[in-house]
């Protein structure tokens, strides 16, 4: 399996209108088949250069799924946020392969 996350910083000044656009925005990239689920998750750590920082993280089985989604579908999904956004949100992206999940074998109370 391989995650495409996408790591965004965005002013304070707009992270509520970022993250009710971000409602619809998941479900759209999801909806183009190329992923099977997604997670998103503020990182907690202080900016130097202000803002707030989250990171997406889309589940994908295979590397063709994800050729296919930055052929097919990355720039019209992309350039939604970019137009609303654009000098209040800074993005980059980072692929990772899953080379293997662990879980506990029993869990403490």
């Amino acid at each position: 399996m391989y995650i495409y996350n996408v790591t965004i910083n965005i002013d304070e000044t707009v992270e509520k209108e970022w993250l009710t656009w971000m409602q619809s925005h998941i479900p759209e990239v999801l909806a183009t088949g190329r992923f099977i689920s997604a997670k998103m998750s503020q990182v907690l750590v202080e900016e130097e250069m202000g803002g707030v920082t989250y990171s997406i993280q889309y589940t994908a089985k295979t590397r063709e799924d994800l050729d296919n989604y930055y052929k097919h579908d990355a720039e019209k999904l992309r350039s939604d946020g970019m137009q609303r956004f654009a000098d209040k949100m800074l993005a980059f992206r980072t692929e990772l392969r899953v080379v293997e999940e662990f879980y506990p074998i029993e869990t403490r109370n």
